[in-house]
């Protein structure tokens, strides 16, 4: 493919709900400029999108996936991101690299809530956005419904271009509002027919988008007014005009099966979607902090967005990067401001699917790839080492989901541990580390199917299998009394024995751990001893005495003791204290510490009621509620991090999918007789 000047280039993202038919519009749109002799089907394991064996045995996008098409003589970088939650990382690594977004909605289901975060994330990027009604050749889908919704939800900024006209429930052909022209297709071939009569709906659909082009310059709402018709050119223009400013966002509708439509989505993406020259610049920074501006030139130093990673463990990683200004050359060297490095580009790739073309160069607007850069990763900025910059990041959601992991295999720890250690690279959404707490290696993610999705591709790449289970609580162990105790230890086998006495005094007080102190009188225990006898409690503070958890807010005074001159030794006085330790915490009434968490849960109003009492359920307190963005009620509350394993999932189903959460630790409180019992229960069984 020919190199294009950023006039003739427009990025696309198809975002919305899982199952609307997003990779299946891709794959019609690629079909349709020539780019492939059969049409791919999610179904059939043979979309140019979905290649990954996950999305081939799911049937559905986990990553993003790049297209680039010729149509005419405008190249389309289409942006194909997975619409399941569980994989948000991979839309916002599209929208990233996109200068437009199309929300694409199912004819059936209408506006699901992965439409509403797909226009979300368009309009915080702040991204031209436009829709398109897709599964019209269903039973049950009705486009004028759907397009009652988006009106309802998102504005006047909403505008019909392509709408069907129907008879006895099924599409009799599909009317261009800018041309004024009805279609009809078969085996996706468009052609034209005289306009139906729609009563008023046609005229009102017409005037809807005269009266959103009237509201793009002066000049047009002055013609509009004195009662003049738009030619076709000023509509396209001041539609463009307002695409790009976000002050409309143009519906279109058709079937990617059948490919009906998708011709006019493409004619709407040349006409109306902001070519990459015209996409508004980028704030960035330099490496002191101050702000500055970014313009797509391609005669500028250069500056390019790391958006996506992949990894393969014997090629290596393959960076995905947008090009701002200037150009990426191959054999040339850029800066990554991140890291204070220069890397060393090699071959310039043009992605298309698994696909890999070479290159000279990606000029300024373009997307390409390149192999082999060790030190860089997604977010990252490539620039001119003359000229420094950094460009913004990527925001990834949090993940709210974690599980334990162990190996299949004993000895392969290392191999999970360095297989995770890629994966992050390639997934911003996941974390793998080892809890300082438990010991346990913990991996985190966005959902159930998220956290399936690394453990396959772990098998996959690097061989290695793991099993999940749900993590230990991080409990702790404390005295409510104070007792005073004698630990003496005395051995004689004959030649020099083993003797260490000492008299503690264990109390509660206020620390993270075990405090250590004495005030032994007249040498009872020589000075030489103490350090022993800390080490023997405080090795024995690790492993309380009620289910084995750490001790905390005891304190531990060396009151007294003996010694034998020949016989004492650190070893002896080291077992002696461990000895007393052993004795005097049963005594001191020792209880069971559990973690509590504070909760910021994000809830649709209607909603709040639900988990409110589902935080009640799972012990905790509900501390206020008040509102947050996008209409959306922020529950704070206190909760036993305990009984929050599976808070994510249930949160998921019970929003369908618009609540969020933040859980932080706050502090230990004694945990109730009843989770003490079922904790030193599972201890017990366990020994």
């Amino acid at each position: 493919m020919k190199a294009f000047s950023a006039k003739k280039i427009r990025n696309v993202a198809f975002v919305g709900h899982a199952g609307a038919g997003k990779t299946s519009l891709a794959e019609a749109c690629w079909f349709l400029s020539g780019e492939a002799e059969r049409l791919g089907k999610v179904a059939d394991g043979n979309t140019v999108c979905d290649f990954d064996p996950e999305e081939i045995r799911r049937k559905a996008s986990v990553s993003t996936a790049i297209l680039p098409l010729l149509w005419k003589d405008i190249k389309i970088n289409l942006l194909d991101t997975p619409g399941l939650f569980d994989f948000s990382g991979g839309r916002q690594e599209g929208i990233r690299a996109a200068g437009s977004a199309v929300v694409v909605l199912s004819g059936k289901s209408g506006v699901t809530v992965g439409a509403e975060k797909g226009f979300k994330a368009a309009q915080q990027k702040k991204i031209a956005t436009m829709f398109f009604v897709n599964k019209l050749d269903s039973e049950h889908a009705d486009f004028y419904k759907v397009f009652e919704q988006l009106k309802t939800k998102f504005g006047p900024m909403v505008c019909p271009i392509v709408v069907p006209v129907m008879e006895e429930h099924k599409v009799k052909c599909y009317v261009n509002l800018l041309e004024y022209r009805a279609y009809t297709y078969e085996n996706g071939k468009a052609t034209p027919v005289p306009l139906p009569d729609m009563g008023h709906r046609l005229e009102g659909l017409r005037t809807a988008i005269c009266e959103a082009v009237a509201e793009t310059g002066e000049e047009l709402m002055e013609k509009y007014f004195s009662g003049e018709e738009f030619t076709p050119d000023e509509l396209i223009t001041g539609l463009a005009s307002g695409v790009r400013r976000g002050e409309i966002a143009p519906v279109f509708c058709g079937s990617a099966l059948t490919l009906a439509g998708v011709d006019q989505l493409l004619n709407g993406l040349m006409w109306l979607a902001p070519w990459a020259e015209t996409v508004a610049g980028e704030i960035g920074e330099t490496p002191d902090g101050e702000p500055v501006d970014i313009h797509v030139d391609e005669n500028a130093p250069t500056a390019a967005v790391v958006f996506k990673t992949v990894v393969d463990p014997f090629v290596g990683k393959l960076l995905y990067f947008k090009v701002v200004r200037g150009k990426v050359t191959a054999d040339s060297t850029l800066y990554n401001p991140r890291t204070g490095e220069n890397e060393k580009i090699g071959k310039v790739l043009l992605v298309r699917g698994k696909k890999q073309t070479e290159v000279p160069f990606v000029g300024a607007g373009d997307i390409g790839a390149v192999a082999k850069l060790a030190g860089t990763g997604t977010g990252d900025t490539l620039c001119d080492p003359a000229a420094p910059v950094i460009l913004p990041p990527i925001t990834f959601e949090a993940p709210c989901l974690s599980m334990a992991v162990t190996a299949k295999k004993k000895g392969e720890e290392d191999k999970v541990a360095q297989g995770m250690a890629r994966l992050m690279e390639e997934d911003p959404t996941m974390r793998y580390y080892v809890d300082p707490q438990t010991h346990e290696s913990i991996l985190s993610g966005l959902g159930e199917q998220h956290l399936d999705v690394i453990t396959s591709r772990l098998r996959a790449k690097f061989g290695v299998e793991v099993t999940l289970s749900p993590a230990r609580v991080p409990y702790r162990e404390t005295i409510r009394k104070s007792v005073k105790v004698q630990g003496r230890h005395k051995k004689q086998s004959g030649g020099h024995g083993q003797f260490g006495d000492v008299w503690i005094e264990f109390s509660p007080c206020d620390s993270d751990g075990l405090v250590f102190e004495e005030t032994v009188f007249g040498g009872a225990v020589p000075k030489n001893y103490f350090p022993a006898v800390e080490k023997g409690l405080m090795e024995s503070a690790r492993h309380g005495t009620l289910a084995g958890f750490p001790m905390v807010g005891v304190k531990a005074t060396l009151v007294d003791g003996s010694y034998h001159p020949v016989d004492s030794s650190e070893m002896a006085f080291k077992t002696a204290a461990s000895l007393a330790f052993k004795a005097g915490i049963p005594q001191a009434s020792p209880v069971l510490l559990e973690p509590i968490g504070t909760l910021n849960a994000f809830v649709p109003n209607d909603t709040t009621g639900d988990i409110m009492g589902e935080i009640n359920r799972r012990r905790g307190r509900v501390l206020g509620m008040e509102p947050a963005d996008d209409g959306l009620t922020c529950i704070v509350a206190e909760v036993p991090m305990a009984e929050m394993s599976d808070f994510a999932t249930l949160l998921r189903s019970s929003t369908q999918g618009r609540g969020y959460f933040t859980l932080e630790f706050a502090r230990y409180e004694q945990a109730p007789d009843a989770v003490t019992q079922k904790v030193c229960a599972e201890y017990k069984a366990e020994e």
